[in-house]
């Protein structure tokens, strides 16, 4: 399956990187970085300091047309939408569209400490997280599934890194 990876707002060229040989090496995924003109001047609230992630999404709809396989969007800012605090990322349940942001996987945003590995690995648990939404999979009851909902950074660091055998079977 070809995996579009559209860095936007995003300086960190040695994990979009790693992410890629991630993904090339370890799953079924065939990454390709593109770049979409998305415009998030319009999608921050200064109110709330953050950006509203739909809109990411509605942009990137309009862009990809042409695009056959998943579009995922990875940025650095920090993401909203009205009913959440914030999240770690956003996906169209089974359809071609998803966002990631690093934002706050990166563990300074906790304790002032960097840790490169931890921010990759919970970096690809929300890529394979928000993608298995792509997929057509929901949330997952089991801890040791990645899609496990994750409302804070102590879940993403405790859910596994890889699908169930039940959401597995599920996948479209």
């Amino acid at each position: 399956m070809k995996i579009f990876i559209a860095p936007v707002k995003f300086s960190n060229k040695t994990l979009l990187n790693d992410v890629l040989l991630h993904l090339k090496q370890k799953s079924e995924y065939q990454p390709e970085e593109i770049f979409l003109d998305i415009k998030i001047s319009g999608l921050y609230s200064h109110e709330r300091k953050q950006y509203y992630s739909t809109g990411f999404i509605e942009q990137a709809i309009k862009l990809t047309e042409k695009y056959e396989g998943k579009v995922l969007i990875l940025t650095e800012v920090d993401l909203y939408v009205p009913v959440l605090t914030f999240l770690f990322g956003e996906a169209q349940l089974g359809g071609k569209h998803s966002l990631v942001s690093v934002c706050r996987l990166h563990e300074e945003f906790y304790s002032g400490q960097g840790n490169y590995n931890m921010l990759l690995g919970r970096t690809l648990k929300e890529i394979h997280h928000e993608l298995g939404h792509n997929f057509g999979l929901r949330h997952c009851n089991d801890w040791d599934c990645v899609m496990h909902s994750s409302n804070g950074i102590e879940e993403v660091d405790i859910k596994g890194n890889y699908f169930c055998n039940s959401c597995l079977k599920n996948l479209i």
